[in-house]
């Protein structure tokens, strides 16, 4: 946002310097971002008097000038052709840098005759593109400097303009009343009466509008316009000219002057339309597909269905809010123009802007948000100004909608402010506060205006207090004595859990990765994602469109990358949260790991071999021990298209809560994420580890027994698609209270056992807990295993 220190001083009566008003800006949030100030460009450049002016001897163009300065009298030589005796000049004397030309004037020599000093244009000043010749002062007194001599004769020349970076929540500040309201309650000046005018029209408009019933919600509220007819169009003022000039805009037309002026002054963007060339009345509606407009900017725009524009029978004249239609724009030639101020849906306006790559001040407002109450007075303040400027005759003003009510109020609680800002402010000084930013104060309410659509609660009503008291004023201060003793704990058990899960597996070796929630689409269909319930609005890039199924992604892309570099052997996990859908409850936090290549580096010993379903079962047990998970688990094949069929399983407490999975990975899915394999892997469901129903502080008491365990070992011959887990459960079961562990330690398949049979080898440990067990006791255990292993397996004891 650019303005000027002339244009911000006809809505403040302040007489504060220029570095006062810009630190106050920026600590206001109001970010001064430039300042472009004549006086700092200018402040070398002096004025001369040219006493004589002869032909150079060696040049027809070329004057050789004596001038008379500050500094005594200097020889100048100078090709313009008004140079000559007689006249009051702007003199560059050596040492001096012109912006205009960018150079430093030094003394040199033009032909053969030494020139000490330069006379400049105001092109050479940057003053204006007047470059035929050199500046001739109707007045001034040799060695005044020429920014002094502006600032009494000139003033417009020497401005200052500042250049302020505004926040998407501050629409107002995007006008400069709306920057001198916020410096005048911050005591920078004092603000001056807003302008007002009302113009009684003469006549009804010839042209009507209208707003269809389709566009009123969600895109434009209130519609209201004027015909003014007999202008003449003509260039603007100088002063408009120059003010406009100084922000960075190109005076184009009266017309157009006055709307661009709005739309800085006052933050209201505005349009005219050439009446004459405008067919019918005015409508507001959205389009339809395949429907064009050549824009003001001559470029040509195709709209897509459900972009609001405004039509007249013949077809779109404007982009709605965003930019008008060169059909209809106002040119020399105009006579009869028809005045627009409407209250657009910001949404709306961002979408369409966005899609049609249109980048307008209008846009850039209309998005953000203007203020609705003004509409009205808009129309009046600008119709008065083309009465002023281009004269003619103005109509009655025609409205279709309404202007919407967006009166609010809230609360000001004045303790609050030390609770959220740690600021001591007096009561009465913060409702002075907000009544000088234009909230109307009744008792402890506050009514926001119509221009703050960033208030939206009580504590913005605090915020505003405490910006504009400067939050520079905080102190630091040390915090009150805590209470003695110890403190609870912060962390809930799902915190603790994943902690305890985090450190398990960095213990086991693993080394942990951090990556995106975002993949790209074909990695999130590979593990059952990708779908348009979890895909992003707006994503950072194409890599990174959807949320994550599954944390496996992440792991084999980062796997893939370190495999490209040279690392074959990896083993790496994440703990983080993946998505099944687009709704808050479809995610959840999970452990995954991931096991590539081999066990070890290479050794003379053999020991190195290729990472297997067993490894990635060995950790998650392990993990799964660690966070409470009960040492029985039970084990389900039917696994997810992503893990090997034959090579995984699922870990599981009963048929419905699954605790994760391991095993290897499909190689379909290996290849897809560019990983050489082997890959193992194992994911664990945090939350679905049932927690324990004790909350002591206490573990509970060691229970040992000091008499001699018996191990037994059994061999059964069971068929070969009996899983081990059966035959382990089986002998688990045959006493509860004397088995203590049961585990493999043996498979033979094949040999004397025939197709389809394989032997699984058993060690069970007995332990007594009272007594020493005899061999009668001991056999009869072993009878209960043969029994209970042979009827769950359909096996046979192996001779």
């Amino acid at each position: 946002m650019k303005f000027t220190l002339s244009w911000l001083k006809d809505h403040l009566d302040t007489d504060a310097s220029v570095d006062e008003i810009t630190y106050a800006l920026t600590d206001l949030g109001l970010e001064v971002e430039e300042v472009v100030n004549p006086y700092d460009t200018l402040a070398n450049f002096t004025l001369g008097y040219v006493e004589t002016a002869e032909k150079h001897p060696d040049a027809d163009r070329l004057n050789v000038c004596q001038v008379k300065t500050d500094e005594g009298m200097k020889q100048i030589i100078c090709g313009a052709p008004n140079a000559r005796a007689g006249i009051t000049v702007v003199v560059a004397k050596p040492g001096t840098y012109v912006p205009g030309i960018d150079t430093t004037i030094q003394i040199g020599k033009i032909r053969g005759v030494e020139s000490h000093g330069m006379m400049a244009s105001e092109r050479e000043m940057e003053l204006s593109d007047e470059h035929d010749g050199i500046i001739e002062l109707p007045s001034g007194e040799v060695g005044q400097r020429f920014v002094d001599w502006l600032a009494e004769n000139d003033p417009v020349k020497v401005d200052v303009m500042i250049d302020i970076a505004i926040t998407p929540n501050r629409p107002d500040a995007l006008g400069v009343r709306g920057i001198a309201r916020d410096l005048a309650a911050r005591g920078i000046g004092v603000l001056k009466p807003a302008p007002s005018a009302a113009v009684e029209g003469s006549f009804d408009s010839p042209i009507n509008v209208s707003i269809d019933a389709d566009t009123r919600e969600n895109g434009c509220e209130v519609f209201m316009g004027r015909l003014i007819k007999g202008v003449k169009n003509s260039p603007s003022p100088a002063w408009l000219q120059q003010r406009l000039k100084a922000i960075g805009l190109r005076p184009i037309s009266a017309l157009v002057d006055i709307t661009n002026f709005f739309t800085y002054d006052q933050n209201r963007p505005l349009h005219v339309f050439d009446a004459d060339k405008v067919t019918g009345d005015l409508r507001v509606h959205r389009t339809s597909d395949e429907e064009t407009l050549v824009g003001l900017d001559e470029k040509e725009y195709r709209f897509s269905a459900g972009q609001v524009v405004i039509s007249d029978d013949s077809g779109v004249e404007s982009i709605a809010g965003i930019m008008g239609g060169l059909h209809t724009g106002c040119t020399d030639g105009t006579e009869n123009v028809f005045l627009e101020a409407a209250v657009w849906d910001t949404i709306q306006i961002a979408k369409t802007g966005r899609a049609l790559k249109i980048n307008s001040d209008a846009r850039y407002r209309n998005e953000r948000g203007i203020d609705p109450a003004f509409n009205s007075l808009a129309i009046e303040l600008a119709t008065q100004m083309i009465l002023d400027l281009c004269g003619g005759e103005a109509s009655r003003v025609v409205t279709a909608g309404e202007v919407p009510d967006v009166s609010r109020s809230y609360r000001l609680d004045t303790d609050r402010v030390q609770r959220l800002v740690g600021m001591e402010i007096a009561p009465d000084t913060q409702r002075a506060t907000l009544t000088a930013l234009g909230f109307t104060m009744d008792g402890d309410m506050a009514q926001v205006p119509s221009w703050r659509p960033d208030v939206q609660g009580e504590a913005d009503l605090i915020e505003e207090v405490a910006r504009v008291a400067s939050l520079t004023k905080l102190e630091g201060k040390p915090m009150a004595r805590a209470q003695i003793g110890v403190p609870k704990p912060i962390l809930t058990p799902m915190q603790k859990r994943e902690g305890m899960s985090r450190r398990t597996a960095a213990a086991l070796g693993y080394n942990e990765c951090v990556t995106y929630s975002f993949i790209d689409q074909p990695s999130a269909a590979v593990f059952g994602g990708g779908s348009d319930a979890a895909k992003l609005e707006n994503p950072i890039s194409n890599e990174m469109s959807h949320m994550r199924p599954s944390l496996l992604p992440g792991l084999l892309q980062a796997a893939a990358r370190n495999q490209a570099r040279g690392f074959m052997d990896l083993a790496l996990f994440e703990v983080g949260p993946v998505f099944h859908g687009g709704e808050p409850g479809e995610q959840e936090t999970l452990i995954t790991g991931i096991l590539v290549g081999h066990t070890g580096p290479k050794d003379r010993f053999g020991a190195r071999r290729p990472v297997d379903a067993f490894d990635a079962k060995a950790d998650a047990e392990a993990i799964l021990a660690s966070i409470g998970a009960p040492t029985k688990l039970q084990y389900n094949r039917e696994m997810n298209a992503w893990w090997h069929p034959g090579r995984s399983s699922k870990l599981c407490l009963g048929p419905k809560n699954v605790l994760g999975a391991f095993g290897e990975l499909h190689p379909k899915a290996i290849e897809a994420m560019d990983v050489k394999g082997p890959v193992v892997a194992f994911a664990i469901h945090i939350a679905n580890v049932p927690f324990p129903k004790s909350k002591g502080a206490t573990r509970a008491a060691l229970k040992s027994s000091d008499l001699q365990s018996v191990e037994r070992d059994f061999a059964f011959v069971v068929d070969t698609d009996v899983e081990a887990i059966k035959v382990i459960n089986a002998a688990q079961g045959a006493d509860k209270a004397l088995i203590e562990n049961v585990r493999v330690f043996d498979e033979f398949i094949g040999g004397s056992l025939g197709d389809g049979k394989k032997s699984l080898a058993i060690s069970v440990r007995l332990q007594p807990a009272d007594k020493t067990l005899t061999e009668k006791e001991i056999e009869a255990v072993a009878e209960k295993i043969i029994t209970k292993v042979t009827k769950a397996t359909g096996g046979t004891l192996r001779g």
